[in-house]
């Protein structure tokens, strides 16, 4: 069905293969579910694109130029969702944009599961569900104000969180896997009395990503650290990759029923680290989701840990064959529900490689990036969705109208001139992000510290600056000027260091 419709005074042409019609709602229309496309008469106007999963690139490209996404098609399954890669026309996960050049955008968005994708041209911007339908939200106006009006709309259909994480320190960044339990025990006796919250143990810990029990590094076992951290005065926090398994992992040899299989019946691989694809699991299993209970249960209530971090959870959505023909996106969100509820709702649950809609009401805070590696740029990567600082900053700046629906976190800022090519600018612009984000988490040893980082940090952490936005890629931080836009686009003028 095709005819015009109104937005904020401007008359696009609609066309639409859903029952019923366009409806009035708050801030713009509803649109019927199905597929939908509208004329948006905006010429080569710049598009917005927002990634599928916290790594996957999000930001703005004018229509003329080249999709943004990621090349290299054994990261792509890593990290975005290749089924709907697209090298020749801009493409979106969830919601998509056009900035008319006056200061107002047009917004196209999803408002439920089945894998909403959207696409755009120079004539039409289009929406469609992989599995079934939902209705779509179409606003038009100025860019905070239709952003705000779509998270409304989210919030009210599937869910919000307001919890915060606080304070957060890692390993991760001063050890990745070679973490042990003396080393943690050392740190957590120099953490003792600084302005932190939670103390995540990362990645490393694990006998092998799959096998979650402690490996010989950890002879105490994950209940003393978890006694250990709480006595510190700190949150015990965990790393897990509840959805995936490596080759080698026990539950990948003594339950391959539990692994999610193709139309050929052969495993699916979801994506590659450590050195190796790792295997995804079938989550419309019952007995796949009884397996997740009996983690969770494990690590929040024998163990102590109440902050977990779930990471590599794309993994859950990824195409397969699912019982009785489960849908993707509802599988996944079936199964961190079913987290949640073991867990309880005083344990903070913290979402990397999270697909944003169906985590909405269940996750509280998101990564909204690639990792924050101690180095700007990867000479030898274009990779928008690489570990390193400037992918992550543009990320995150291009994820923060999520900040009603969910928790962003950007990863961590540094303070260490140790193991560190960041320059002052580089740091500035991500101690500002994750103040302008709400979420400070760092990996800094205090050991590797000197004096005055020391006393740096503690400042930093301690303060509760007001934030304001001001535009696109600008805030105030307690008055003061922070302009990322030098870090989303090098050729604009220097970022001012105050």
């Amino acid at each position: 069905m095709a005819l015009l419709i109104e937005l904020a005074g401007r008359t696009f042409a609609l066309e639409h293969d859903g029952p019923g019609s366009p409806q009035p709602a708050d801030g713009g229309l509803l649109l019927p579910p199905g597929r939908v496309a509208l004329l948006h008469g905006l010429g080569d106007a710049l598009f917005y694109r927002h990634g599928q999963n916290s790594w996957s690139p999000c930001g703005w490209r004018r229509l003329t130029e080249p999709p943004l996404r990621i090349a290299n098609p054994q990261r792509r399954v890593t990290a975005d969702d290749d089924v709907w890669d697209d090298p020749a026309r801009h493409h979106s996960s969830a919601v998509a944009a056009l900035d008319a050049g006056d200061g107002n955008v047009l917004l196209l968005g999803a408002l439920g599961l089945g894998v909403p994708r959207l696409s755009a041209d120079r004539d039409a911007i289009a929406g469609w569900y992989e599995s079934g339908a939902a209705p779509w939200f179409a606003a038009y106006g100025p860019e905070e104000e239709v952003f705000a009006a779509y998270t409304r709309h989210l919030a009210a259909r599937l869910g919000s969180s307001d919890r915060r994480a606080g304070n957060v320190w890692c390993s991760w960044y001063a050890y990745y896997e070679t973490i042990t339990e003396q080393q943690l025990a050392k740190d957590l006796d120099d953490l003792r009395g600084l302005p932190f919250d939670v103390v995540q143990v990362d990645d490393g810990w694990e006998e092998l990503v799959g096998d979650w029990q402690p490996n010989q590094k950890f002879p105490s076992g994950m209940r003393a650290l978890a006694d250990r951290i709480t006595d510190a005065g700190m949150t015990p926090g965990l790393w897990l990759a509840p959805f995936i398994a490596l080759p080698g992992a026990s539950i990948s040899q003594r339950r391959p029923e539990l692994l999610l299989r193709d139309a050929r019946g052969e495993r699916v691989i979801a994506g590659s680290n450590w050195g190796s694809g790792y295997y995804a699991l079938d989550l419309s299993r019952p007995d796949t989701l009884d397996y997740l209970g009996e983690l969770t249960q494990r690590v929040v209530h024998d163990w102590g840990f109440k902050y977990l971090k779930l990471d590599f959870i794309n993994a859950g959505a990824v195409p397969g064959s699912r019982l009785d023909g489960a849908e993707r996106e509802q599988s996944y969100r079936d199964a961190i529900a079913l987290i949640r509820r073991v867990a309880g709702d005083d344990v903070y649950l913290l979402g990397s490689g999270a697909i944003l809609l169906p985590s909405l009401g269940i996750l509280d805070g998101l990564r909204s990036g690639p990792d924050v590696a101690p180095m700007w740029q990867n000479y030898a990567s274009d990779d928008p969705s690489d570990a390193m600082a400037r992918n992550a900053v543009v990320n995150a700046v291009h994820r923060l109208w999520h900040q009603p629906l969910v928790e962003v976190d950007p990863d961590v800022v540094y303070f260490r001139s140790r193991l560190n090519l960041l320059t002052d600018q580089q740091l500035a612009w991500l101690r500002d992000l994750a103040d302008v984000c709400r979420f400070r988490a760092i990996s800094d040893p205090p050991s590797w510290l000197t004096p005055t980082e020391l006393e740096e940090m503690t400042g930093y952490l301690s303060a509760r600056p007001e934030i304001a936005r001001s535009g696109r890629y600008a805030y105030t931080i307690d008055g003061r000027i922070a302009d990322f836009t030098a870090a989303i686009t090098p050729a604009a003028a220097a970022y001012p260091i105050s």
